[in-house]
């Protein structure tokens, strides 16, 4: 860091790129959102024949040899691919073009929740056809989940806090928190942080049906994820990855960036209660959100807008309804508009925190709240207002962002709206 640099204390975005099933960057992907369109169909990235599950929202649109040079692109994991796509596209959103003395003061933390399972089942098939010796030397390097930030931080030179976070489905979220603890504490200027995931495959399909998390409503994909709603038989799993641009407040306005958003509140907390399932009470998810308000120096009634967890499984939503109305107050959590956008794009595992934050952060700049779409049966123990299938005009100043994870990890992120004053 320079001599006498002291950070401002306060944490913006100032850029933001996304991979969706819905459209990779935020031009295409934000009006499929609030237009109510959905991206779940049958899968064909494999043949999904032999499982339970034969549905998932892939990404359709993705090229990685736009993001990575040929060689590199041909031989990577895709969930690799996906973060180098999605840090690229925020960081030419930012306008950020670093010195390279300012490069060792700009970090990465990219994480996944899952890594390179496609790289590694390849790889043990070959291993198990042709022997040992044809096994690729890159398999532990693409395997291993820190290897998007490696990647990252490789392909555009950045040399600062260089970390990664694993903690399943909260990793998008917890990485962007910790990035923006990072930079308060002074240890960056600025971090490239988000979540990456590429689990549509043979193995992992076959975990997840093993699991019985998965909806089976393969002869109607389209209503397959139905966050909320009383017919919902489990969650779509989805790939994609999201990318944002931390800066401390003084260095973006010195150098006259663009601002999309501030980080004001950042909770965290563990069920201790089971591998998978959430805690019965939803007090993990109770306590996350009411840390986050702390930090943010807020209470409930300043947040307007909820980003859900909202996976479409029994337990999750109605435990995180429960939860919402515990740490706002009954009155107050039927004043708040609660939405899951994983209704339309499935669930992105690691990635899903991030491209949630990113999805608060792009409802604050339109002034609009995303729809949940496939709601049509009311569920008496989810009896919030989940902006039922139509995007909804609304002032919003603080969203909160959930995101919780198997083994009982729970993330709370709250983003404030940017005005100059």
């Amino acid at each position: 860091m320079p001599e006498g640099y002291k950070p401002s204390g306060r944490v913006v975005v100032t850029g933001i790129g996304a991979i969706t099933p819905l459209g990779s960057g935020i031009d295409k992907f934000w009006p499929r959102l609030i237009a109510g369109e959905g991206a779940v169909d049958r899968i064909t990235h494999l043949d999904p024949t032999p499982f339970t599950t034969q549905i998932a929202a892939e990404v359709r649109d993705f090229n990685a040899e736009d993001w990575l040079e040929k060689k590199d692109a041909r031989k990577v994991d895709r969930f690799i691919a996906f973060a180098v796509g999605a840090a690229t596209m925020a960081l030419q959103d930012s306008g950020l073009q670093p010195t390279e003395d300012q490069k060792e003061e700009i970090g990465v933390l990219m994480g996944s929740g899952i890594g390179g399972l496609t790289f590694l089942g390849e790889q043990h098939r070959r291993q198990i056809e042709s022997g040992p010796g044809r096994v690729s030397p890159f398999l532990v390097p693409f395997m291993i989940p820190d290897m998007a930030s490696g990647y990252v931080s490789i392909v555009h030179g950045l040399k600062g806090p260089n970390t990664c976070v694993v903690t399943a489905c909260s990793t998008g979220a917890n990485s962007i928190g910790d990035a923006y603890h990072i930079i308060k504490r002074g240890d960056a200027v600025a971090m490239v942080a988000g979540g990456t995931e590429a689990p549509i495959n043979e193995i992992g399909m076959a975990g997840f049906c093993a699991a019985r998390a998965m909806s089976t409503r393969n002869d109607d994909p389209a209503r397959a994820s139905r966050p909320f709603d009383a017919e919902r038989d489990g969650f779509v799993i989805a790939e994609g990855a999201a990318s944002v641009i931390l800066e401390d407040l003084d260095f973006a306005q010195a150098r006259g960036a663009k601002i999309y958003g501030e980080i004001v509140g950042y909770g965290m907390s563990g069920d201790a209660f089971h591998m998978t399932q959430p805690d019965p009470n939803g007090d993990g998810a109770y306590r996350s959100m009411r840390m986050a308000l702390r930090t943010a120096g807020l209470t409930p009634s300043d947040i307007q807008y909820i980003n859900a967890h909202g996976t479409s499984t029994a337990y999750n939503d109605r435990l995180e309804t429960l939860a919402i109305k515990r740490a706002f107050g009954e009155e107050a959590a039927r004043q708040v508009l609660v939405s899951s956008t994983k209704s339309a794009i499935g669930h992105t595992l690691g990635a899903a925190g991030a491209i949630e934050a990113v999805i608060c952060l792009l409802a604050m700049q339109h002034q609009m709240a995303p729809p949940t779409i496939n709601y049509e049966v009311p569920d008496p123990d989810c009896d919030l207002d989940y902006v039922p299938n139509q995007a909804r005009p609304v002032v919003i100043q603080h969203a909160l962002s959930n995101s919780f994870g198997f083994g009982g990890h729970n993330v709370s992120l709250i983003l404030r709206r940017w005005t100059e004053s």
